[in-house]
């Protein structure tokens, strides 16, 4: 008792999907651990989750 299930709509599921798999692809050609990178503060915009603060 006490449990709460969201439902989930497939149209949301299916974007969490296609973003998931776009940010693989994303990570495959520009790897996070890029030696270019180094040095620099680590924060590359990108967002995690539903965290969209960052977004304009």
């Amino acid at each position: 008792m006490g449990e709460v299930i969201r439902f989930v709509s497939r149209s949301e599921r299916e974007r969490v999907r296609l973003i998931q798999e776009a940010r693989a692809i994303y990570d495959s050609i520009f790897p996070p651990s890029d030696p270019a990178s180094d040095g620099q503060d680590g924060d590359n915009g990108r967002t995690i989750g539903g965290d969209r603060s960052k977004l304009s």
